[in-house]
């Protein structure tokens, strides 16, 4: 619920926003390699100076998009980063393309921003917000056990 620049949040979602993310090392942040699978349609994907080695496919990084817009989309829909929009059941649905981008290129030495065909070009999405979103099993696995839900 929102009043003129005013919102209104449970608890949970105030101590989420006010709780300051452990630093990640800067190591653990550090890209060694990134590759945009354009060609291929498949997504992102970056091998960490620490090792580790993330993935994301296109709709995912559509539906985590991190600009202001997409966000507050995003808490007042309750969903969570990555979440599709929930889509009406329709009669007919209606062809929806997959999303992908049409370019995508640095910014800085700290983030992505992808052009995508749907127009959306506004989320810059920083090393480190990848790597605390990571979608590979290990860390996908690792967030459930530590919320104790299933993702």
């Amino acid at each position: 619920m929102s009043h003129e620049g005013i919102r209104i949040v449970s608890k949970d979602e105030a101590d989420r926003e006010r709780a300051p993310a452990q630093p990640l090392p800067r190591i653990a942040i550090t890209p060694e390699k990134v590759r945009v699978l354009l060609t291929e349609g498949k997504g992102l994907e970056i091998d960490w100076q620490d090792g580790h080695k993330s993935a994301w496919n296109f709709a995912w990084l559509r539906d985590a998009c991190p600009c202001a817009t997409c966000v507050d989309e995003r808490i007042k829909e309750g969903r969570k980063i990555g979440q599709p929009h929930s889509r009406a059941t329709e009669l007919l649905p209606m062809y929806k393309p997959l999303a992908k981008p049409a370019s995508a290129h640095a910014v800085g030495r700290y983030a992505l921003q992808f052009n995508w065909l749907d127009g959306h070009s506004s989320g810059i999405y920083s090393w480190e917000y990848l790597r605390r979103n990571c979608q590979c099993r290990e860390c996908t696995f690792a967030e459930s056990e530590s919320k104790g839900t299933p993702n």
